[in-house]
């Protein structure tokens, strides 16, 4: 078989994939433990934050990140027109804001009024107190995939700010939960 057979998807799904597919293969991708990381930026103002937990480092030197938002989201939307963004990389015990900014109709106004953050440094978006990691974050490129923007981007400044503990644990998505590593 030449590798372009291989990788020839209209063969998998000749009519495009139904609904069943469609649930499979969101069941099947749910088996991929995941980082979960609230992404915020600030236009006119006004902070938009979202739970995510499709995000990658694309690149060590110059250090580059990657993040898949919803095209029609607020947050993908204020995130394309901000030119940046923070990620915050959220311990197990941030469980709270993670749902919080997960959830279906939030507010507009004060949606980060029950969240503690900081501002970022260079970017003035918020940076969740607490967080195992940040990043703030400036696009380089914005590229439409599906029904997402993979939106990537330089990273300005980074840093920690949860204290270590024995049992400190990243929060984790796994199986269409949230998880822990450490007991």
């Amino acid at each position: 078989m030449e590798l372009v057979d291989a990788l020839d998807i209209r063969r998998v799904f000749p009519q495009g994939p139904t609904q069943d597919q469609i649930d499979e293969f969101r069941r099947l991708g749910a088996e991929q433990a995941s980082g979960v990381a609230i992404i915020s930026t600030r236009i006119r103002n006004r902070d938009y934050a979202a739970t995510v937990s499709a995000y990658l480092s694309v690149s060590y030197d110059p250090p580059t990140l990657l993040v898949s938002l919803y095209a029609e989201s607020r947050i993908a939307l204020a995130v394309a027109e901000s030119g940046s963004w923070a990620l915050s990389l959220l311990t197990a015990e941030q469980k709270p804001q993670a749902n919080w900014l997960a959830s279906p109709g939030t507010p507009v106004e004060g949606l980060l009024n029950q969240i503690d953050f900081r501002r970022g440094p260079l970017t003035d978006n918020a940076v969740i107190a607490g967080a195992l990691a940040f990043f703030e974050v400036e696009t380089t490129a914005i590229h439409e995939a599906a029904t997402h923007l993979l939106v990537v981007g330089s990273v300005v400044s980074m840093g920690e700010d949860a204290t270590w503990k024995k049992d400190l644990s990243p929060l984790l998505h796994y199986g269409g939960d949230y998880r822990r590593l450490k007991p």
